[in-house]
């Protein structure tokens, strides 16, 4: 076999580009540190501050701030002011890592990444013998993870936005229907429906009771629990309730067969009733979807999405970046006639789906 002719430019260019990569890891702990000690919060709105005002404000030892005050500075997540020695968190950036309500706020996304560090030999062993690994079998930060990431996205965009795009539904809201959440987690999005819409019902249900239990401690702090139900149930068999309204929200192409549980759907939908599909944002292609965010999902498809449908048979394993045509293909395969989407975010497809 001929040696290789090395392109020393192009070597040096993705050389830089892996150490970025790496120094991303790192900041990454920087940032959930960050959000766990009040340092960010400490630092919203409060203008340029001194080291030792930082950890004053957060309660924190003041050598070890100064320290991640710098790793933040040299990564521009903080502005430095060297004639001052100070240090200052930009209101944009605020949005982004302190404000807990915004819907671009960030740290808590990082906890998914921990999780498939600690879950690095489950991985190892799944890809070597193809088993799978059950949503229930990861690092405990998953499941709160990617809840909190998604919950300020669904906040800002689910009853605003998602909903009034599908025809008639925010009306059948209004006036009392049955709502199915599938896959409904910490109950993030159940949650949101039942506090818009007093007169419907709301039904969560997921596999995973842990997180069931989370959702039900969710739905009784906000004073919706009379009308907010959670029960331990799969995609295929959710007791039949008449759904106006059945919703996925980034949970089909975790399941092991979407088609049974499309067609389940499609039995215990009501007269007239629609089915909200919200799905990761993908395009068809392979090589429309190798961008920033494609990379993301693809990787945590790789150890979580994949992984689960796997566990749970795999008849069809979509992975998180299935595109329009294979998931518009899942529902005509259960008896869809109609199949639209209706909106999308940089994350995210939505879609409305009838029979």
């Amino acid at each position: 076999m001929d040696t290789p002719v090395i392109d020393q430019a192009r070597l040096e260019a993705f050389v830089g580009r892996a150490i970025a990569d790496l120094t991303t890891g790192y900041t990454g702990v920087m940032v959930s540190l960050g959000a766990k000690l009040g340092l960010y919060k400490a630092m919203a709105g409060a203008g340029p501050m001194s080291a030792k005002e930082v950890a004053q404000r957060a309660g924190c030892a003041e050598r070890y701030v100064r320290e991640w005050l710098n790793a933040q500075a040299a990564g521009g997540y903080l502005a430095y002011h060297p004639r001052s020695d100070t240090y200052e968190l930009p209101p944009e950036h605020a949005m982004v890592l302190a404000d807990d309500e915004s819907p671009v706020y960030v740290p808590p996304a990082w906890e998914v990444p921990a999780a498939m560090w600690a879950d690095e030999p489950k991985a190892v062993d799944a890809f070597r013998t193809g088993r799978g690994v059950a949503w229930g079998e990861h690092d405990a930060r998953l499941a709160c993870g990617v809840a909190a990431f998604y919950r300020n996205g669904y906040r800002a965009a689910l009853v605003p936005q998602w909903l009034p795009a599908l025809d008639g539904v925010v009306e059948q809201l209004r006036n009392g229907i049955a709502v199915a959440d599938v896959g409904c987690g910490h109950g993030h999005s159940t949650l949101l429906m039942s506090q818009a819409f007093p007169n419907s019902r709301f039904y969560g249900f997921d596999t995973h009771a842990e997180s069931l239990a989370q959702a039900q401690h969710n739905a009784v702090v906000a004073g919706v629990a009379e009308r907010t139900r959670y029960a331990v149930a799969r995609a295929t068999d959710y007791p039949d309730e008449r759904y106006g309204l059945i919703c996925f929200f980034d949970t089909l192409h975790d399941l092991g067969d979407p088609v049974a549980a499309a067609r389940h759907a499609a039995e215990v939908l009501a007269p007239g009733g629609t089915v909200l599909l919200v799905e990761p944002y993908a395009a068809d292609k392979v090589e429309d979807n190798l961008n920033p965010v494609g990379q993301l999902y693809y990787a945590g498809s790789s150890l979580i999405c994949c992984a689960h449908a796997i566990s749970e048979g795999g008849k069809l394993v979509l992975g998180a970046q299935a595109g329009p045509k294979r998931l518009a293909d899942v529902f005509r395969k259960a008896g869809f006639s109609h199949f639209r989407q209706v909106a999308q975010t940089a994350f995210n497809l939505v879609f409305e789906v009838r029979r």
